[in-house]
């Protein structure tokens, strides 16, 4: 595939990825905007909880198999048909131990709810196991077109479904109502999109092959599930159900961008690195321009939603959620390199060095445990902090292990960011200033976005930031043919 293919099919997997999250979480963080207004921080505390455990089991029923698949540039029917009994029975079995675990799970963290709205939510796992074949071999063919359709029908009927059970009076059970229609309908959809179906056979050497691969990817995968769970175990075990739902919607908040942006940054940088992965020289320049082009993005949309957090915060769901504002922009001082993070860890994978990236988790993990320890002694504010430490560290931990592979570490990443870093980070501050005058939320709002986009659009313009004028081409190009 030659470097102009390779960035066309990049930069369209990246356009309909974002429009696939946009989709999927755009719309239900609208959704969550609405019930946030008709339900308690205790109640999405309690949901908090409830999704450790589904996170958690979501890492194991897909097993590294689904990265196995992707990275594996000739995968056969009988690959498919493994993987999925293997994820299904697996799902099974977790929703089986969810259910039998419930009500001890529901005693430690005092809150009888979970006794019975955990085993509901876990059939959210099944939904999630019968959808994973079909999302990976649309990943494999860089079709986020038809994700983002999928996504963005499920999205809007689970909004209405939950919405409706809120105005009900059902509580938390709205949140799970939600949750679990909208997976439902999301495995419907990938179904229809995507015309594969499982033939009754399955395959020992198949799954020794992925499994190989894809064991030391499960066992990362799960101990950093395990310790970011933990993150949210100790907040709804030391301090309170309201806290953890305070934190949860600050954590919504920070989704938009830099977890969103993550994934999409996982999935389209896996598929499109792989395709040259023998070459080198190909692989390092392709690496290098993700890395700034995610760069630019990611500073100045998570830093300047740290700036309009307050007006946006109290504009969108009220008063009552302010305890969020500045978890949230705590939040973004980390959120910023999340979707860097990401990239650094997916050359691992395209360079088929699972073992080194379980390595790596082991490693880092060990680092956490102040993070961790910090919330057994101190007040919320103050873990979130320790988790920014953590993770900057971590971004250099995952450079150095990047530059072993392909030649560009950490130093020549903080290089090539740097400019872009900075410009956010005073932009984001000028922005923030206009809190400190007495005007209306809503205005405020709005004369922050105008400021902010006309800053970043002068200031690129004078730097001559290369990516910046890349990016202008494309879209004039896109709206001269159009």
């Amino acid at each position: 595939m030659s470097d102009s293919s390779l960035k066309n099919k990049t930069f369209n997997g990246m356009k309909w990825g974002l429009l696939d999250n946009l989709a999927n979480s755009g719309i239900t963080f609208l959704v969550g905007l609405v019930l946030a207004r008709i339900l308690s921080p205790t109640e999405f505390g309690i949901l908090g909880i409830i999704i450790i455990f589904i996170n958690l089991s979501v890492v194991i029923i897909d097993g590294g198999f689904a990265t196995a698949l992707i990275r594996k540039p000739d995968a056969t029917q009988d690959d498919y048909n493994t993987v999925f009994y293997v994820n299904v029975l697996v799902s099974v079995v977790l929703i089986a131990l969810l259910c039998l675990g419930a009500d001890a799970i529901a005693v430690f963290f005092c809150q009888p709810l979970l006794s019975s709205v955990l085993p509901a939510m876990s059939i959210i796992l099944l939904f999630n196991a019968g959808s994973l074949i079909q999302k990976t071999i649309l990943v494999k063919r860089l079709d986020f077109k038809s994700q983002a359709c999928v996504s963005l029908v499920s999205s809007v009927v689970s909004g209405v479904l939950g919405i409706a059970s809120a105005y009900k009076g059902l509580g938390v059970w709205a949140l799970a109502v939600q949750q679990i229609s909208r997976q439902f309908f999301m495995m419907v959809g990938l179904w229809i999109a995507n015309h594969w179906l499982p033939a009754l056979r399955f395959s020992i050497q198949s799954f020794k092959e992925l499994f190989g691969f894809g064991a030391k990817l499960l066992a990362a995968n799960v101990i950093n599930s395990l310790y970011k769970d933990m993150f949210l175990a100790v907040i709804g075990k030391m301090y309170t159900a309201r806290d953890l739902g305070y934190y949860n919607r600050a954590d919504q908040f920070n989704m938009i961008f830099s977890n969103n942006f993550g994934q999409i940054v996982q999935k389209v940088s896996l598929s499109s690195l792989s395709q040259v992965q023998d070459n080198a020289e190909r692989l390092r320049s392709a690496y290098r321009k993700l890395m700034r082009y995610i760069g630019m993005f990611a500073f100045a949309a998570v830093f300047g939603l740290a700036a309009i957090a307050k007006p946006l915060i109290v504009t969108l769901i009220g008063e009552k959620w302010l305890p969020s504002v500045y978890l949230l922009q705590i939040m973004s001082l980390y959120a910023a390199i999340y979707p860097l993070q990401q990239l650094n860890l997916n050359i691992l994978n395209v360079k088929k060095r699972s073992d080194r990236f379980l390595k790596l988790e082991i490693i880092k993990k060990f680092l956490f445990i102040p993070v961790i320890a910090v919330g057994f002694f101190f007040e919320l504010q103050f873990m979130i902090w320790a988790a920014v430490v953590y993770y900057y560290i971590e971004f250099f931990i995952n450079g150095w292990y990047s530059y072993s592979l392909t030649g560009y570490g950490t130093w020549q990443q903080v290089k090539d960011l740097c400019p872009m870093y900075v410009v956010s980070v005073v932009v984001s501050l000028i922005v923030w200033c206009l809190t400190l005058t007495s005007l209306p939320y809503l205005p405020m709002f709005l004369l922050q976005m105008v400021v902010a986009i006309l800053l970043y659009v002068v200031i690129y313009a004078i730097i001559g930031l290369p990516e910046y004028k890349e990016i202008k081409e494309i879209c004039l190009n896109k709206i001269r043919r159009r």
